[in-house]
């Protein structure tokens, strides 16, 4: 099946100009074309968007996408993998101290918990 660069971007939420920027840098093999130079995307297409946009999703940079998918191994691809999931890990373990002194703040706010209950909460995080 094929889609225009509309379609595409509807379904992948992404704009045209996003999709000509990836086709423009590599991170997409060329595009077909119809008879008038109208974009054609596969499936195949659109599921390299959809990896592409995990990527960036994960903070990867469209230098470091670039040599990922310009890897032919598969280890070297998981060595990558490994390291964003590491990455991803180390934020979401930030977030979530984070969220800790937020709740504390508020359950202050709602009368949860003492002051100093709070300060020894803050004062917790701060030394980390």
């Amino acid at each position: 099946m094929s889609y225009t660069i509309k379609r595409v971007s509807e379904i992948c939420h992404i704009s045209p100009y996003t999709l000509r920027y990836y086709e423009k840098e590599g991170l997409l093999p060329p595009i077909q074309r119809d008879n008038n130079g109208n974009r054609l995307y596969t499936d195949d297409d659109l599921g390299m968007i959809q990896i592409i946009r995990c990527m960036k999703a994960t903070g990867m940079t469209i230098a470091y996408i670039k040599n990922y998918i310009g890897l032919s191994s598969i280890q070297e691809r998981r060595i990558i993998m490994t390291e964003q999931k590491q990455l991803i890990e180390e934020e979401l373990k930030k977030y979530s101290e984070l969220l800790e002194t937020v709740n504390a703040k508020l359950d202050y706010y709602d009368e949860k918990i003492p002051k100093e209950t709070l300060k020894k909460i803050l004062d917790k995080k701060s030394k980390k």
